[in-house]
């Protein structure tokens, strides 16, 4: 029976990833360190086949997604980008820690962000954006694409979606890294979930 491999790639470094700041929706490109990061990583490692690529709207995603795949068609879905973080874009974890509602966010015990996105509206979007793709796919045949988006973006996927269960936490990935996911459609009908496979880019001796 057919399925469908669907590889999650973290976009690459930005000076704000460098100075440890939350960034959303600030549309910052990759910085000279981050750039060179990722040409590394292709050289070193196996980044997959894939004859789709889906990518959020900000630049660093599809500046990383050209770095990886030079020339590939890149299919924008908007629901794909970071989460808005309001008042707290731009800051520092460490800066935010006198701020009440930040703890809260950080504890679970807050949903909302100041001037920013919901979480459970984040949720959403990004839970149907990932649907709609798969359900593109199934349509289209395509066996195996590739989406580059943000770290917070793929936690909820993998979180969401990914067998064995995990908590969100544990699916953190560094910038241009990720997992990747198999969907069996029959499997997929009846609950929405996919079998987590592995982390990638593969290391030639993980091939």
């Amino acid at each position: 029976m057919k399925s469908y491999k669907i590889h999650l790639i973290r976009h690459g470094l930005t000076e704000a990833n460098e100075r440890g700041l939350y960034i959303g929706m600030t549309d910052l490109m990759l910085s000279p360190l981050g750039l060179k990061d990722l040409l590394v990583k292709k050289e070193r490692a196996i980044y997959p086949h894939a004859t789709r690529f889906f990518t959020s709207p900000l630049s660093r995603c599809r500046q990383t997604l050209e770095v990886l795949y030079p020339g590939c068609h890149q299919e924008i879905v908007e629901g794909l980008a970071e989460c808005d973080f309001g008042d707290w874009d731009g800051r520092s974890a460490e800066e935010l820690q006198a701020d009440e509602g930040f703890c809260r966010w950080i504890a679970g015990e807050q949903k909302t962000i100041p001037d920013g996105e919901d979480t459970e509206a984040f949720q959403k979007r990004v839970m149907e954006a990932f649907q709609s793709i798969v359900e593109s796919l199934m349509k289209s045949g395509d066996t195996e694409a590739v989406i580059c988006t943000h770290g917070g973006v793929i936690m909820l996927i993998m979180a969401a979606y990914a067998l064995p269960r995990a908590d969100i936490s544990q699916w953190g990935a560094e910038s241009g890294c990720g997992f990747t996911l198999r969907i069996t459609p029959s499997l997929w009908m009846r609950e929405p979930v996919a079998e987590a496979l592995g982390y990638v880019p593969l290391l030639p001796t993980e091939e």
